[in-house]
């Protein structure tokens, strides 16, 4: 059976919320796509369901060092390139095959698409930072077009479409 429900999380800075894991909880494969802070959060992700993660900029020393910068994740219908600063994307992911782009750094959730390939940044699930919501995603692949669920960590509000257009830096 493919994954067809993929638990989006990055920018944790060392903090793993309960409400992030129980927000994660059902996820055939999680993505963390960097700034994890420190290895016990790859744990305890581990322990809701296999999970793919990259390295961020603020993930140092030996630990950190076992985490690649970049990563592809099979999923069912889609094939994800996960790296941390979208910015740094130093591919044409349409033309590398992928269909989904995930990446963090920015600590916007956003969703757009560009090219035929979906972006998404599932924001920051760490310390709260500026007035941004801290929040996780969940991308839901099991029929097209692919739904892609925010869920704010403080209220357990979760949105999806109104985050249609915007900025993924």
């Amino acid at each position: 059976m493919h994954p067809t429900l993929i638990g989006l999380i990055s920018d944790t800075h060392g903090l793993l919320r309960d409400e992030a894991l129980r927000a994660l909880e059902g996820s055939d494969l999680i993505v963390h796509a960097g700034d994890v802070g420190k290895l016990e959060i790859i744990g305890a992700l581990e322990a809701v369901a296999p999970v793919v993660a990259v390295r961020g900029n603020i993930d140092r020393g030996a630990w950190a060092s076992k985490l690649p910068l970049t990563a592809v994740a099979e999923a069912g219908p889609a094939t994800i390139y996960v790296l941390h600063d979208v910015h740094e994307l130093d591919l044409d992911p349409a033309a590398a095959g992928f269909q989904i782009v995930v990446s963090g750094h920015s600590h916007k959730p956003a969703r757009e698409e560009r090219g035929g390939v979906l972006y998404i940044n599932p924001g920051s699930a760490g310390p709260q930072r500026f007035q941004l919501p801290i929040t996780v995603a969940r991308l839901h692949l099991a029929q097209k077009p692919w739904n892609v669920e925010f869920i704010e960590l403080s209220s357990g509000r979760s949105f999806g479409s109104a985050l249609r257009r915007p900025n993924t830096g």
